[in-house]
């Protein structure tokens, strides 16, 4: 899986906050197999904001997240994508599996 970790309205590097950006990037791995990349923004506006984009096979997962620190907005938008990971595979494997198990009829 490929990650790209984007800093905007920043001055310098901040090598500690991309690496825990792509180390959260590579823990979404654990709940999806099919995830192909993942794009973390940092926008250092009044409000520290962070923006997951991760893109499965046939979706894209978009979770954003504001607060006064980097580390707390990168942690509740990655507990953002991590829940809509969990939806999208919950929802993709049962009808799966719906469709293809037949019916128990009780009469």
């Amino acid at each position: 899986m490929q990650t790209k970790v984007t800093f905007r309205h920043f001055k310098g590097n901040h090598p500690q906050l991309h690496d825990e950006a792509v180390e959260l990037s590579k823990s979404f791995e654990k709940y999806h197999d099919g995830i192909i990349s993942s794009n973390v923004v940092f926008v250092n506006d009044t409000l520290k904001t962070v923006e997951f984009t991760v893109h499965l096979q046939g979706t894209t997962l978009k979770a954003t997240e504001s607060s006064d620190d980097f580390h707390k907005s990168l942690h509740s938008a990655s507990e953002k994508i991590i829940r809509q990971i969990r939806k999208y595979k919950t929802k993709h494997f049962e009808s799966r599996i719906n469709k293809n198990t037949p019916e128990l009829v009780i009469r």
